[in-house]
């Protein structure tokens, strides 16, 4: 059953994607990391981040010691896949006076994977929001302030939920403090995999 609530400015779209079609969008992200393979980058620090990923559309996001930014090639060289039009939907019913996104970023979370309080704002227009779909195991997502510090609150987003970052709360601070590994029956083998999709130019 859909249902919604708001996290600090965050819409959060609780089942927004039933079983038959998060296995449908999982099918489709299957064959983007077929064409891009998951790949582990590290901060601009250098340090490993905990999570693999690859993207979808005209650019992918990208992270090493440069710093953080967007790719038009996945790091072997090949061009980013397409977006896939099951996740194309998600963000045309959400953010429908968007343009069309740019990039689709996929993050998979194995067990003990997690992502520190960060902002996105490596695009060139805050206008638009942020949405992203989460697949798989549950995770605890925790929004906090747009200055760094502060208050934050936390929900545990589950399979087929769906986020719109945006208005005010474009800027957030927000990251997944744990997964919980094997909560889901989606994937067989457990873990967790965040679409974020993103207007860059």
């Amino acid at each position: 059953m859909q249902t919604e609530l708001e996290l600090r400015g965050v819409r959060v779209c609780k089942g927004w994607l039933d079983p038959a079609a998060q296995a449908a969008m999982l099918a489709d992200i299957r064959a983007v990391a077929a064409a891009a393979p998951l790949f582990s980058p590290e901060t601009r620090w250098g340090k490993p981040m905990s999570v693999a990923m690859t993207s979808a559309g005209k650019y992918g996001w990208y992270s090493d010691r440069r710093g953080y930014r967007y790719e038009r090639r996945h790091p072997s060289g090949v061009d980013w896949p397409p977006i896939p039009a099951s996740v194309l939907a998600v963000w045309r019913a959400l953010a429908p006076e968007a343009p069309g996104p740019d990039c689709c970023l996929v993050n998979f979370y194995r067990d003990g994977a997690r992502m520190g309080l960060h902002q996105d704002r490596d695009e060139a227009d805050f206008t638009w929001p942020v949405v992203s779909i989460s697949l798989g195991d549950a995770a605890l997502f925790r929004v906090g302030n747009v200055e760094r510090g502060g208050k934050t609150e936390s929900v545990w987003l589950e399979s087929g939920d769906v986020c719109v970052i945006g208005g005010a709360a474009r800027l957030a601070h927000h990251g997944i403090d744990r997964i919980r590994f094997g909560s889901s029956s989606l994937l067989s083998d457990g873990g967790r995999i965040n679409l974020t999709l993103r207007v860059v130019d």
